[in-house]
């Protein structure tokens, strides 16, 4: 019995860290196939078509309501959130990465918690109560996070030479030949301003998503929707901005098996599993673990790619983590003080502070 009790504990933390490992895996394969040639926008469009082609059979076989989604409402929410949670934010975030590296990408993936309580006291829909420790931590975890991200933008910094730590792994030295973690020459700035702009656009989506599942509570048949509707907007966006038909072929090379990596990755498994997590560990269980991207993106750059990790982006990145992680406990706190009846304003509504980025 005790040995299952840890087992308990273990396979899910241990399936978690895997995820957060498979997504930079993904990361880095996506930068390199861009850095050699593939068009952003072209494989914005072939996954996520791809990702629709899994999704919608699956919607169907597995529909739990009768309620029909073709009302105008929930039409314009699901252009919406292809809108936002593709179109927009995917097109940014991998244009982004084209110009930087994987870090970055994982630090300012991080910022959706701290703009996502931005837009909520924007919006009015969450009240501050400065008496109060979890507000406290709430608007301090922002502040950090936004502060780090201004650092990763602003200060590259020098590069991490490879130390001693990367010595044991010299005989994977040929690793970097075949995959890339930075771009040469580096646009690091503008990098950063667009995956920001995509973290933005994210916290939009997850703010849209939660008033979503509240009319039409079938999460699958909604991501299933939105992503045809993103593949649609993304197409139309990509046939304007790359008019080079031969960016549009597509070879049995690493470019195609990215393209099918993603679209399983991100519609079947990765939601299966924070899906399982959730229910069995609770709805934190799954957020906690985001920035664990960033600790196994800089462990990859240390061993694999040494010669291409800055300073700047490694101490922004980590200044992120630990806003992220101080708005997590504020929000984990407001829960428990909600649940206890602590004296929180029955007014303020739940807002999807830590709510990560599904593209399921």
């Amino acid at each position: 019995m005790e040995v299952r009790m840890r087992l308990w504990e273990v396979i899910p933390f241990s399936v978690m860290v895997l995820m957060e490992g498979c997504t930079v895996g993904l990361t880095i394969m996506t930068k390199t196939v861009m850095a050699k040639g593939m068009s952003q926008f072209v494989f914005v469009v072939y996954s996520n078509a791809l990702s629709s082609i899994i999704l919608l059979p699956y919607s169907l076989i597995f529909r739990r309501t009768q309620q029909s989604f073709f009302t105008f409402p929930l039409l314009t929410r699901f252009f919406f959130l292809g809108l936002t949670g593709i179109t927009i934010a995917q097109i940014f975030a991998f244009t982004g990465l084209s110009y930087s590296s994987p870090i970055l990408a994982c630090g300012m993936g991080n910022l959706i918690p701290a703009f996502s309580f931005v837009l909520a006291i924007i919006l009015r829909t969450t009240k501050l109560d400065w008496r109060v420790t979890s507000g406290q931590a709430k608007i301090i975890g922002t502040f950090i996070s936004i502060s780090g991200g201004t650092l990763m933008i602003l200060y590259k910094g020098p590069l991490v030479r490879k130390t001693a730590f990367s010595a044991p792994f010299h005989h994977l030295e040929l690793i970097p030949r075949h995959f890339i973690f930075s771009s040469t020459p580096e646009y690091w700035a503008l990098g950063g301003i667009l995956l920001a702009v995509a973290s933005l656009s994210a916290s939009v989506w997850g703010i849209i998503q939660v008033g979503t599942v509240k009319q039409y509570p079938e999460p699958i048949t909604i991501a299933a929707l939105y992503t045809s509707m993103g593949t649609i907007q993304s197409a139309i966006v990509a046939f304007v901005a790359e008019r080079n038909l031969s960016a549009w072929k597509l070879e049995l090379n690493m470019e195609l098996l990215l393209i099918f990596l993603s679209a399983i990755f991100g519609s079947a498994i990765r939601c299966s599993v924070h899906i399982w997590c959730m229910h069995n560990k609770g709805p934190f269980y799954v957020p906690m673990f985001k920035p664990f991207g960033i600790i196994i993106a800089s462990i990859a750059s240390v061993i694999f790619f040494g010669d291409s990790l800055h300073y700047g982006s490694v101490i922004g990145a980590y200044i992120i983590g630990i806003g992220y992680y101080t708005l997590m406990w504020g929000q984990i706190r407001e829960d428990d003080m909600k649940a206890g009846g602590e004296g929180i304003d029955s007014s303020e509504q739940k807002v999807p502070l830590l709510q990560e980025e599904e593209q399921v």
